[in-house]
């Protein structure tokens, strides 16, 4: 059985060490600091709470726009280097029970991962070498997110070993 960081890089075309060489260097620092990630989150929500495709904008629908911005910009401050944000306010990412409750397709993970790229684009603060290496980390950590929906689903109602006769859950 394949694991999830497997299928991630065989499902966005990005190879696990190319989607991890974020930790090669300290992003953060090298970007200088928090704004950068402000920027990118903010240009990303302006145009996901614009998209055209009610479909995808309904994902969003029960978030409000400021909130999602700070959620994001302080999660990849954290793993791109800075301090730990994300965590001292809403305790460890879990991102693949974090976005549970939403439909991880493989079409919405394309959909997001459209919008990062017009966002990194957009964002002057980013280098061009740092925008490559953050979309490398999104499109794997994209398509982790939907195996790890794949799984989930997959695995609901099925009995666990360790659950004595309960359905995991």
């Amino acid at each position: 059985m394949q694991s999830l960081q497997e299928k991630a890089s065989e499902w966005s075309g990005v190879a696990t060490s190319d989607a991890f060489a974020i930790d090669e260097t300290n992003l953060f620092e090298s970007l200088g600091g928090i704004q950068p990630f402000i920027d990118l989150s903010t240009n990303f929500y302006t145009r996901v709470f614009e998209d055209e495709e009610e479909w995808f904008r309904s994902i969003f629908a029960n978030s409000k726009k400021e909130d999602a911005i700070q959620n994001q910009y302080e999660f990849f401050v954290q793993r791109m280097g800075g301090p730990p944000l994300f965590s001292q306010r809403r305790g460890h990412p879990a991102l693949i029970g974090r976005h549970k409750p939403f439909p991880v397709t493989r079409e919405a993970a394309e959909r997001w991962l459209h919008h990062m790229q017009l966002a990194l684009d957009s964002t002057s603060t980013i280098d061009p070498d740092s925008k490559l290496k953050m979309m490398n980390f999104f499109r794997h950590t994209a398509y982790f997110l939907v195996a790890g929906n794949e799984m989930t689903r997959q695995t609901q109602g099925v009995v666990c070993k360790h659950a004595a006769g309960k359905p995991a859950s």
